[in-house]
């Protein structure tokens, strides 16, 4: 196993609970994020989605900064804007500024896909299948924009030059890899709810990967579902939530989070429904000593640097409890990678 410390973060999507309002859970987040710093988290990054009844996370900058605002050091990022969605200028001057607001904590993931239908895609940006695949030069855009030389073009984003806000590159599939690597920054791969792909992404990046300017070796981030309780019995009925709300996205029945109940064998019978399970491979569902053997083997399987953990409970305090477990588990398992690198 890598023997240097792993980071360990969050991807929030704010979703809804049943019963609960948008500021309830938008302050979920808040009150999370303010847990995960005093917990040793790296980064709280939102996800960008949209048309989406029961997800809060759709306007990413502003959620950042309130995040920003109600914390002291986390790092905030994008996990990640939806680039096509956008003006390079314009999320250049959002980003800019929240740079400016919170130096040296803003992190700009950027992704190609929607996070949404196409339909509503369309109505975001009717040139949205002309952006996406421009995505590369999308990103040149960004990135000249952020750059203090860019001061004496025409067209500026003067808040946001010389800021140096990271770049991170998202992927779901083996595409973004070979862009990452190309332009030698770090990737994100969404193995939370992609994970057929993640090998193959992971590969191609090491293998492609040119040192550039602001990364001189691969970083490579994985995103897993996490969920922890006292025990794996207790750990594997709030997972009901998650295993609920996959099974809506595939009939097309989505609603809020709804509230975990004992594992029947229906569900069980859900889990192993081919979609589902491929899904959600990636799910380390237990007690704190499960989620520890289960992420120790994910981290000698696949090498990366950081982890970034999806937790989509029902309770926002059982989540708490989650995330606090699970800090412990990346805490002991930095330790332990420490003292065999001593031995060694």
């Amino acid at each position: 196993m890598n023997k240097k410390d792993i980071k360990y973060s969050i991807l929030e999507l704010a979703h809804v609970s049943k019963g609960n309002t948008y500021k309830e859970t938008l302050n979920n987040s808040r009150d999370l994020a303010k847990l995960a710093e005093a917990k040793g988290y790296h980064r709280f990054w939102f996800a960008e989605h949209h048309n989406m009844e029961h997800v809060g996370s759709s306007a990413t900058s502003l959620l950042m900064g309130y995040i920003a605002e109600n914390t002291e050091k986390i790092r905030v990022g994008s996990g990640g804007i939806m680039l096509p969605n956008h003006s390079p200028l314009v999320i250049a001057e959002q980003f800019g500024t929240l740079a400016r607001l919170y130096p040296d904590r803003v992190d700009l993931g950027l992704g190609r896909a929607p996070g949404t239908d196409p339909k509503t895609a369309r109505a975001i940006r009717s040139d949205f299948m002309q952006a996406a695949q421009s995505f590369p030069s999308e990103i040149e855009k960004i990135e000249r924009f952020f750059a203090a030389e860019n001061r004496t073009s025409d067209v500026r984003a003067a808040i946001a030059e010389g800021t140096n806000v990271p770049l991170y590159i998202l992927g779901s599939s083996t595409d973004s890899a070979h862009l990452a690597a190309k332009k030698g920054l770090p990737y994100a791969f969404a193995s939370h709810f992609a994970t057929n792909h993640l090998h193959n992404a992971l590969q191609i990046y090491r293998e492609e990967f040119t040192p550039s300017d602001v990364l001189q070796a691969p970083y490579c981030m994985a995103g897993v579902n996490v969920i922890i309780a006292e025990t794996d019995e207790k750990a594997n009925e709030l997972f009901t939530t998650l295993i609920r709300m996959f099974l809506g996205i595939l009939t097309g029945e989505r609603e809020g989070l709804k509230p975990p109940t004992p594992m029947t064998s229906e569900l069980r019978g859900v889990l192993q429904h081919p979609s589902v399970q491929q899904m959600l491979k990636y799910s380390f569902v237990g007690s704190k000593e499960s989620v520890k053997m289960k992420t120790k083997a994910f981290l000698e399987e696949t090498k990366v640097d950081e982890l970034i953990a999806v937790s989509a409970m029902y309770d926002a305090e059982d989540r708490k409890k989650s995330v606090t477990a699970f800090a412990e588990v990346m805490q002991e398992i930095n330790k332990e990678n420490k003292t065999l690198e001593k031995q060694n």
